[in-house]
């Protein structure tokens, strides 16, 4: 189970947006299409990731003196590059899935972009992706054999 690779399970493709990208437009895209973190891409390469959880966290608080139309403005205009991870941890696609589910619990993150040796992003494997695969070996180990 460790030992099947990245490639396998991962999330080939995935949706990746610019550094210039809106804080409402990165938003709009993770709910569109129901995932929590994209890769950010400049000049085709790898330079960041950023997750539902940033989006959010740079939102502003409802305890602002702001009025709604500042708010709306400011948010409008905040860039995914300000908020964003740069560096992001990454892991190939020839990796095993023991090694993304170590990585992942050593530096704490919940998915690692998937990059060739060039920074190019192949796809993105997540925890529930690993989770996924787990209940499939249960399911297959738990079918009668005969």
């Amino acid at each position: 189970m460790k030992l099947d690779m990245v490639r396998e399970w991962m999330t080939p493709d995935p949706v990746v947006i610019r550094p210039d990208t809106t804080l409402p437009e990165a938003h709009r895209l993770m709910m569109d299409h129901s995932i929590r973190r994209l890769p950010v891409v400049a000049g085709g390469r790898l330079v960041g990731i950023v997750t539902l959880g940033d989006v959010r966290g740079a939102e502003p608080s409802g305890a602002t003196s702001l009025s709604i139309w500042e708010v709306n403005y400011l948010v409008s205009r905040l860039r995914v590059e300000e908020i964003m991870t740069p560096r992001p941890f990454t892991i190939s696609e020839d990796a095993t899935l023991g090694e993304a589910a170590q990585m992942m619990l050593q530096f704490k993150v919940s998915g690692l972009p998937v990059v060739d040796e060039e920074g190019i992003v192949a796809g993105i494997i997540t925890e529930s992706d690993i989770f996924r695969m787990v209940v499939q070996h249960w399911l297959q180990e738990a079918e009668p054999c005969c």
